[in-house]
C-alpha cells in the first residue's frame, strides 16, 4: 500500500484496530525489519522476505508470524525518508520517537490517548499517568464503539499493560509513569512536519503550529 493510501486510514476516521497485545515497541526487531525494506516495495514483500530470514529470535513460528505482522504494520505508516533515517542516520531516542509516531499512526486509539490524555495532562501539570486514566478513557470511547464495548476485561487489561510498557521503551513515561517531556531533535522534527505536522501532538511539550501543546 502507498504512504498516501496509507494517510488515508489516520485520523477520527480510522478503525479502532486494538491488536496490539503482545511485546511492546519492538524496538530492535522494527529497525531489523525496516533495513529489510525496499523503497517503493509492498510491505507484504518485506514481511514475507523478514518470515523467511527469521528476523526475530521468537521460538514459535505463530508468535514469530504475529510478532512481524504487528511491526510491519506500525512501519508500513512512516514514509520512505523516515524509515531511511529510521536505519540509517537516527539515534536511540530519534529511533524511540519515530517508532511511537508510527504505532500513533497505526493505532487511533493510542493516538488518542497520547493526544487527548498524556499531553493534556501534561498542561495541566498532573505529571503522573495512574493506570486508572486507560480505564477511565477506554470506557469512554466505549460507550460510542461496538468493538471497544465488545472487548473483554481481560484483554483491555492486557492492552492497558503493552500500552504502557511502549510508552516507558518510548520514553514517553518514566519507570515510574511520569509524562516525561519529548524534546525532538530538528532532524526528526522536519522530516515529521514534512509527512503529517499534526503528528508532534503525541509528543508531550512539544511545540505544535507555533504554539506548546
Amino acid at each position: 500500500m502507498t504512504m498516501a493510501a496509507r494517510q488515508g486510514e489516520f485520523g477520527a476516521n480510522q478503525p479502532y484496530k486494538m491488536s496490539f497485545t503482545s511485546g511492546g515497541l519492538f524496538l530492535n526487531e522494527s529497525i531489523a525489519v525496516a533495513a529489510l525494506h525496499l523503497q517503493g516495495e509492498d510491505w507484504s514483500k518485506t514481511l514475507a522476505r523478514a518470515l523467511e530470514e527469521g528476523t526475530t529470535s521468537l521460538p514459535k513460528a505463530a508468535s514469530n508470524r504475529r510478532t512481524l505482522r504487528e511491526i510491519v504494520n506500525r512501519l508500513s505508516t512512516l514514509s520512505d525518508a523516515e524509515i531511511s533515517f529510521l536505519t540509517e542516520a537516527a539515534g536511540r531516542q530519534e529511533q524511540q520517537y519515530l517508532l511511537w509516531v508510527a504505532t500513533c499512526r497505526a493505532y487511533r486509539f493510542v493516538r488518542e490517548f497520547a493526544v487527548e490524555v498524556i499531553c493534556d495532562r501534561y498542561l495541566s501539570y498532573q505529571l503522573d499517568l495512574p493506570l486508572e486514566s486507560f480505564d477511565i478513557f477506554f470506557a469512554a470511547k466505549a460507550e460510542w464503539d461496538d468493538a471497544l464495548a465488545s472487548i473483554t476485561d481481560t484483554t483491555r487489561n492486557k492492552l492497558r499493560q503493552i500500552l504502557f510498557r511502549m510508552m516507558r521503551e518510548a520514553s514517553i513515561i518514566s519507570s515510574d509513569q511520569r509524562i516525561q517531556s519529548a524534546y525532538l531533535s530538528n532532524p526528526l522534527r522536519a522530516l515529521i512536519e514534512s509527512n503529517t505536522p499534526t503528528d508532534l501532538a503525541v509528543f508531550p511539550g512539544v511545540l505544535v503550529e507555533g504554539g506548546e501543546q
